[in-house]
């Protein structure tokens, strides 16, 4: 059973969290404990169970009346297991969706029926876009409200279609949705005979993504495994996770940055030997050569060499309160190798508001910029959009060690 990673998106008060809610309590995912608390508080408040309280995870955001961070909720049915990240819609807080939407297959982006496609509706939409996510799904909430109009479907339907054209997804499916009163959410509302798609969990359930092994096979050395009992003191492993593709025993691979070619002679998962690994797999390593790699290395197949270079350029999502400073070295952390970088420039920035470049040397806290850097060593990655998680990596401040910006490289 796979398993689907989900960021949902959208404007204050557009019902992000009662949709989430409505999905784990009509797909029976609530624990009875929890539901236990909710009725209970409901019943003492005289009013039906509020669902975005199941979201809601600390007691200081449901007094402000939003969510400030990214939540994630659990569940699974027959068919698939799912991790949802709950990011805030605020402007502010567009490091939160940043971080939510960098791990996610897909984005449900909630549009609501009575506004129809918003500033923050594209800024949600080019943001998701940006960070390479492939699906998306256009729930148009409260329809309800609307009286069930198929006219104001089809009016934000269309709406969304033409910014299509300057986003990256390859597949956005409109759902109309009733998160307060369920209409589409798990079963088929019987109010929009019009609607001939399938409800939101089912889409859910059946949308296909990609799978991770069929891209460059990359893996970077975690830990170096040498034992220091008499009985194994030839044995000598590399371990860590396959980021993406497969390896199998025989594979002629290249060990970066030394660039020595060797061939896989065992590979290990839960200390027994297995023929191959895929992506996903914690596995350890055995090389037919003793060569000297060290924590941060890679291990790929000659086949399938990432990009080498110490000139970069990236997106950047700024993290901190302190501005990005241009001619500041930082440290840059992709995965577990780290070098010293410093910024060149700012290219550009992205107005996600106005979907435009602006010409500037500012990036500030939750600003989306293009940078150049320069490292002090040559690091070893694949374009964000061709390979996410050899893509992206983290900027950290020498002096703080406050990680203040995450990375997306560029061809």
């Amino acid at each position: 059973m796979n398993t689907l990673k989900f960021i949902t998106a959208g404007n204050v008060d557009d019902g992000k969290s009662t949709l989430i809610g409505r999905l784990l309590y009509d797909s029976d995912s609530i624990h009875t404990d929890q539901l236990g608390v909710l009725q209970q508080q409901t019943k003492q408040e005289g009013a039906t169970i509020d669902l975005s309280l199941i979201t809601d995870g600390l007691r200081a955001e449901r007094e402000q009346g939003i969510t400030i961070d990214v939540a994630y909720k659990y569940f699974s049915t027959r068919k698939r297991k799912f991790i949802i990240a709950d990011a805030p819609g605020h402007e502010q807080y567009t490091r939160n969706m940043i971080t939510g939407a960098s791990n996610s297959d897909l984005i449900i982006i909630l549009v609501d029926a009575r506004k129809g496609i918003t500033t923050q509706t594209k800024r949600h939409a080019s943001v998701g876009s940006l960070m390479g996510i492939k699906k998306a799904i256009i729930a148009i909430n409260k329809i309800d409200l609307v009286d069930y109009s198929e006219t104001v479907f089809n009016t934000i339907k269309a709406g969304f279609e033409s910014i299509k054209g300057n986003l990256n997804y390859d597949e956005v499916a409109y759902i109309p949705v009733s998160a307060l009163v369920g209409d589409n959410i798990v079963a088929k509302s019987a109010k929009t005979p019009w609607f001939e798609g399938d409800t939101l969990l089912s889409t859910l359930e059946h949308i296909e993504i990609p799978s991770k092994e069929n891209l460059a096979t990359r893996f970077q050395v975690q830990w170096v495994i040498r034992p220091k009992d008499e009985e194994n003191h030839d044995y000598r492993g590399y371990a860590g996770q396959i980021l993406s593709g497969s390896y199998i025993t025989g594979d002629t691979v290249k060990v970066l940055p030394s660039g020595i070619e060797t061939t896989i002679v065992k590979i290990e998962k839960h200390q027994k030997s297995i023929d191959s690994a895929k992506a996903g797999d914690n596995v350890v390593l055995h090389l037919a050569d003793n060569i000297d790699i060290s924590r941060g290395d890679s291990i790929v197949k000659t086949t399938e060499l990432p990009t080498t270079s110490n000139e970069l350029k990236t997106w950047v999502c700024w993290l901190d309160n302190t501005p990005l400073q241009i001619g500041k070295t930082y440290l840059l952390q992709h995965r577990f190798r780290t070098v010293r970088v410093k910024i060149q420039a700012v290219d550009r920035k992205w107005n996600v508001n106005e979907w435009q470049f602006n010409d500037t040397a500012e990036v500030k806290l939750n600003d989306i910029g293009q940078i150049s850097l320069r490292a002090n060593q040559p690091l070893f990655f694949d374009a964000f959009e061709e390979n996410s998680k050899s893509g992206n990596a983290i900027l950290v401040d020498e002096t703080t060690f406050n990680t203040v910006g995450a990375l997306m490289f560029l061809a």
